[in-house]
């Protein structure tokens, strides 16, 4: 299973928020860069960059930033955050960037999705379904669609879509463990890979989703928890890769 540590960029510094809040923002780093070759140095194989201001109004802000990011590291940048126009995407696509990822537009722009998928394949088209008590959210996750997430995920692999990240917006960033059962009714529901997203607090939630491989949960997303040290890259690369660690609890401190 992979591990993608999150970089998450707002007003160009690296930051957590809580729940989608941008206000409620933790500051952990002015260099997004240097952030990210920390993460592979420590044996980060992915990374998850969000651009923030991006995803809040409607275009990406930090281009510049994120192609950066992507030349500075020998692994596969995904990123998100505002790429709803096909001249963002088409941008995307031609960058260093590894992997797009789509959300607002996948509920409100078929067609956008649908040039997504020619202009990138299958496997470089990641599509976030961001829910809240079942409903997707969109731009920035500051509004609510009628869309369900089973519904969404339903649509997406009619169209050809492989890969969804899933977030349980109300876990996002509070460090209140997954919602397991959430997130293996999407993965028993549709024959998708599914990368999982919020929540997530220790290794022994690590551990639980681990589980749901077979399933087709294929990856999880490590914010705050990697952030405050709750865990290690090295630890939580030894418990996705299935080897045996000492204790339990799943708190252990960098």
């Amino acid at each position: 299973m992979r591990l993608f540590p999150a970089i998450d960029i707002q007003g160009g510094r690296c930051v957590r928020l809580r729940r989608g809040d941008f206000t409620d923002e933790t500051v952990f780093g002015d260099d997004p860069v240097a952030m990210a070759q920390r993460w592979v140095e420590e044996g980060a194989r992915y990374l998850h960059v969000v651009d923030l201001d991006g995803a809040r109004e409607g275009e990406p802000r930090h281009f510049d930033l994120v192609r950066r990011i992507a030349e500075a590291v020998p692994v596969p940048v995904q990123v998100g955050g505002g790429v709803r126009s096909l001249s963002a995407l088409s941008s995307f696509a031609t960058s260093p960037v590894a992997r797009v990822i789509l959300g607002t537009s996948a509920v409100e722009d078929d067609s956008l999705v649908d040039a997504a998928l020619e202009l990138l394949g299958p496997w470089r088209l990641v599509v976030a379904v961001d829910a809240e008590d079942g409903y997707v959210k969109t731009r920035g996750w500051q509004e609510r669609s009628s869309v369900t997430a089973v519904e969404l995920v339903r649509r997406l692999e009619e169209k050809g879509v492989r890969e969804v990240l899933y977030t349980d917006i109300s876990r996002d960033g509070m460090m209140q463990n997954v919602n397991l059962d959430a997130i293996r009714a999407l993965a028993t529901d549709s024959g998708l890979e599914i990368i999982a997203s919020g929540g997530v607090t220790s290794l022994d939630d690590l551990s639980a989703l681990r589980e749901l491989e077979p399933l087709g949960v294929t990856g999880v997303i490590a914010g705050r928890a990697l952030y405050e040290g709750r865990f290690t890259v090295a630890e939580a690369l030894a418990v996705l890769d299935g080897s045996p660690r000492a204790g339990a609890g799943g708190t252990n401190a960098a």
